[in-house]
């Protein structure tokens, strides 16, 4: 039966006696099938006159930058194709990306709106926007329609594009510029910490520009151009408030930079003697399970999400290399960070290795022995669980079966760092809710055995983890995506009311849901739900604390589970409880006396099915608040979104000030000249030691890139995009854009999402372009204007000094050394085009061997 005909908006055309199958080759086509998708505004009538194609695959035609002739193949084709040829490009942006591409090699296709107007134009090239893969040659008429897949060799759809990695997107959560506001504390590489005033346009030599305003002390001001964003980040490591205002002119910055850099020396000795301790510890690889793991995968009941995958590939990659694992794994509360571990946890067991799993409370080690029962109950493998839960001549047992290698999997909670527990052969250690172990009961399993695997799981990453991280020390996993049908919890700030909180808890109980409500004094617990019952006599309520006995505790959070009561009145205990899917109200007394990464975790424990959940904060008046409190509770506030874990421990970094990398203390090295600034000036004293040269960083100057003037106008007009922040960001991206690669893909995403780009901005492109090459070559300054210029050298360029001379030779008129690190140039150069082509046709002309 042939295919419906297609809606009339679609340009369409039928193809019969050929059709791509995705591999290169053709298939034959159902009958009366439909391609479609081309252009807009079709109708679908116009094209009857076009319905027999007899149809070729097109031969290989990517290009290709390593050789010396990159679009050989598809110069060779198109001068043996005697028909028309169409190029597709996926999007406006990635059509613009393609057209300056092709231009490098004198190909200058012009512009088609649709496949029809195509058809009626007479120019042998043309490129159209269309949502295609594959590419196909016609007989007749005689058309190549080529796609930007077929020339990248790669998929070029935005959303099949990868994810940049973890380590990535942390560094952007400080680098970033996207939440500054006028008066937010910065870094400036060369002048320290200030404070940004905005953004603002200057003209210089009648050419505007966008500058960055700074504020320093005593109030004199610096203007950051653009172009140079990359030397200015946002400053982490304490609050706004006591961020320091440096002094422009003076040696404070210095003195600064000189005092963290002699600190940063010794830290970065410790990180590598620690990496070179555990690149030096083998052990055995665990063995790759094929069937059986594909067996346990298929059992898991929810679909894996993007990030899940990711985490899961990243922990089989460690399991299989013979270094000791030692990775993070950071996802929001119910983003599926266990079915991560029980994957680790089975393959390490299978290879016949013990598995211990730490957690914080026993509610969850019960939940946890619970949930790895149900799960494993197809294998054949012994789980126990340790906690107070179980009685001591069972504790005493379970621990000889450990001692003799019959129990595969321990669950427990502090009870497993005790000094009467033996393990037979101990292989994989997983932490749950990191943040709630100190660092020394964290080191415990490690003293063990040198080459253990080590997991961790946690919803906020405490800073000391976060800045580990961050240096590269651990390895980190972020899940970010959430799971299907998941709503972000509504989250309200307020004082105590009445009035809220029986309209939150009647809105509850009335959707037939449950609530907790958190009051953390044992004491007065009586007396509130005395107060909670006349205020909601519909809620029927029970209270749970950690002085009750076990049992009984155990007990009340199973009849809370099976929904036997709808109002939980308790203290902090519930903050690695079990999942209650129906509780969706979360009632928080005094939450400002309470840590962030516990808010987080507190608010948690709602929002774990498809109901919309809600926590409501209660705090003292905002007069007996502390700047800390006020703090936190802003930031819980703001990010009640999905996946706010992250966002909310880098809060905290800046709240408490960025921990020591190495030591216990919270105190922070790096307030003095902020998180981004020390991490960088860490990696590369860690660069220097590795490569064998003492790391004399004290009188080395920072890397700052090359400075080009080339008197053209080069920003993002306002009437472009209005958002001043969303400007800053995407100035801050160019101007940090580590090839040209990723400055296309950002060209490909402005033209996306704006438009296609002004005169300008794409000067502005272009400058980024030139930074890069300019800084290969080991340039440190471009001068360009209407009649010629000058490059300025670094001392050892990588460039090829018999070039230069036969240039100088060959044009004496063009071309004259200024001195061993200064070339002048004389040629009309009219406007900041005919200077971009001039200098990079020299750059190119000058480049060295290497």
């Amino acid at each position: 039966m042939p295919s419906p005909r297609p809606s009339q908006e679609a340009l369409v055309i039928p193809l019969r006696g050929g059709f791509p199958d995705g591999r290169g080759g053709f298939a034959a086509p159902p009958a009366g099938s439909w391609v479609e998708g081309w252009g807009e505004g079709e109708k679908a009538e116009e094209l009857d006159s076009h319905t027999h194609f007899a149809c070729h695959p097109l031969p290989e035609l990517a290009l290709q930058p390593s050789l010396k002739q990159p679009a050989e193949a598809l110069q060779r084709f198109l001068d043996q194709h005697a028909g028309r040829v169409l190029f597709v490009a996926e999007t406006a942006g990635h059509r613009e990306a393609l057209l300056n591409n092709l231009a490098k090699y004198g190909l200058k296709p012009k512009v088609a709106d649709s496949w029809r107007q195509f058809l009626s134009i007479e120019h042998k090239l043309c490129i159209v926007v269309a949502p295609m893969d594959q590419g196909v040659l016609l007989d007749q008429p005689a058309i190549a329609i080529i796609t930007e897949t077929q020339l990248s060799g790669d998929k070029v759809r935005q959303r099949r594009r990868r994810r940049r990695s973890a380590e990535r997107q942390l560094e952007n959560i400080f680098r970033n510029l996207e939440e500054l506001e006028i008066g937010s504390p910065v870094v400036h590489r060369d002048h320290g910490v200030g404070r940004y005033l905005g953004l603002q346009t200057l003209e210089i030599g009648g050419n505007p520009g966008e500058y960055l305003t700074l504020e320093y002390a005593n109030q004199d001001k610096i203007y950051v151009p653009v172009s140079s964003l990359h030397l200015v980040g946002r400053y982490s490591g304490a609050s706004p408030e006591t961020a320091p205002l440096h002094k422009l002119g003076s040696d404070q910055w210095e003195k600064a930079k000189r005092r963290a850099l002699e600190k940063i020396r010794d830290v970065a000795a410790e990180l590598l003697d620690i990496q070179a301790r555990r690149a030096a510890r083998a052990r055995p690889t665990y063995a790759s399970l094929g069937n059986e793991y594909t067996a346990f995968s298929a059992t898991f009941p929810f679909e894996e999400t993007p990030d899940q995958e990711n985490a899961i590939r990243d922990v089989l990659a460690d399991l299989t290399s013979p270094r000791p694992m030692d990775r993070v794994v950071c996802g929001d509360v119910g983003f599926g960070k266990t079915e991560v571990a029980m994957r680790a946890a089975f393959v390490a067991a299978l290879c016949g290795k013990q598995v211990a799993v730490l957690v914080p409370t026993t509610l969850l080690a019960q939940q946890h022995y619970q949930n790895f029962r149900d799960r494993f109950a197809d294998w054949p493998l012994h789980i126990e669980v340790l906690s107070r839960f179980v009685a001591a001549k069972q504790q005493t047992q379970i621990l000889q079966q450990v001692a003799d290698g019959k129990v595969d999997i321990l669950i427990g909670t502090h009870t497993l760092l005790q000094k009467g527990v033996e393990y037979h052969n101990l292989g994989l250690v997983i932490i749950d809710e990191e943040h709630r172990f100190g660092v020394r009961q964290k080191e415990h399993f490690k003293k063990l055995r040198s080459e253990l695997d080590l997991l961790t799981l946690t919803a906020t990453p405490i800073p000391r983890t976060l800045n580990m991280a961050l240096s590269g020390l651990r390895d980190i996993s972020i899940i970010a995506s959430p799971p299907a049908n998941r709503h972000p919890i509504k989250t309200f700030v307020s004082e105590w009311n009445d009035v809220l909180i029986q309209e939150a808890c009647l809105r509850e109980i009335r959707r037939g849901g449950q609530i907790y409500f958190l009051h953390n004094k044992i004491e007065t617990m009586e007396k509130t739900a005395e107060s909670l019952g006349k205020l909601v006599p519909d809620a029927r309520i029970r209270f749970a604390h950690g002085q009750m006995p076990e049992r009984e505790l155990e007990q009340l959070m199973l009849d809370f589970y099976h929904q036997r009561f709808n109002l939980l009145l308790c203290t902090t205990i519930i903050e690695s409880g079990i999942d209650v899917p129906s509780a969706n109200t979360i009632i928080i007394e005094r939450a400002d006396l309470l840590g962030l990464a516990q808010l987080h975790q507190l608010r948690g424990r709602v929002g774990r099915s498809h109901h919309r959940a809600y926590a409501y904060l209660l705090t003292a008046p905002p007069a007996l608040l502390t700047s800390d409190a006020t703090k936190r509770l802003e930031a819980i506030e703001a990010s009640g979104e999905l996946g706010a874990g992250f966002m909310l421990s880098s809060h905290d970094l800046e709240i408490r000030g960025a921990g020591e990398l190495l030591g216990e203390g919270q105190s922070g090295n790096m307030e003095e000249i902020g998180f981004s600034l020390y991490t960088e000036l860490l990696e590369r004293a860690v660069n220097a030691i590795k490569s064998g040269k003492q790391p004399e960083l004290i009188d080395a100057p920072l890397e700052s890139g090359p400075e080009i003037d080339l008197q053209c106008p080069a920003l993002i007009p306002d009437d472009y995009l209005p958002d001043v922040h969303v400007r800053l960001v995407l100035y801050k991206r160019i101007a940090g854009a580590a090839n040209d690669e990723e400055l296309r893909a950002l060209q490909v995403e402005m033209i996306d999402r704006f438009g296609l780009l002004p005169a300008q901005s794409k000067n502005l492109f272009a400058i980024a372009e030139l930074k890069l090459a300019a800084s290969k070559l080991g340039i440190r300054k471009i001068e360009a204007g209407p009649s010629g210029g000058r490059i300025l050298f670094n001392a050892e360029p990588d460039i090829d000094p018999l070039k230069i001379i036969q240039l100088i030779q060959t044009q004496p008129k063009a071309y004259k050394l200024d001195g061993p690190e200064k070339l002048r140039f004389f040629a009309p150069l009219a406007d900041g085009a005919a200077r971009l082509a001039f200098i990079g046709e020299l750059l190119e002309n000058i480049r060295g061997r290497g």
